[in-house]
């Protein structure tokens, strides 16, 4: 995670290749998160070349809590 505004409940993450992607308030609320500190690990849903979801990366993304380890 680069960077997170608590009072927008927006920022930036960066992926894996270093290129940064900004994600709005509707993903950080569609997951069980209060806050963020950048630096940590993160997991995103992107649909339609938009995050809908982030997470932290020891948190289950939807639909994994379901399936069998």
């Amino acid at each position: 995670m680069r960077n997170f505004d608590p009072a927008t409940r927006s920022g930036t993450v960066f992926l894996d290749d270093g290129t940064e992607v900004p994600y709005g308030s509707a993903a950080f609320d569609a997951g069980p998160l209060r806050l963020l500190r950048s630096g940590q690990r993160v997991n995103i849903t992107v649909d339609g070349g938009q995050v809908t979801y982030i997470t932290l990366s020891t948190f289950p993304m939807p639909g994994q809590a379901d399936r069998p380890g």
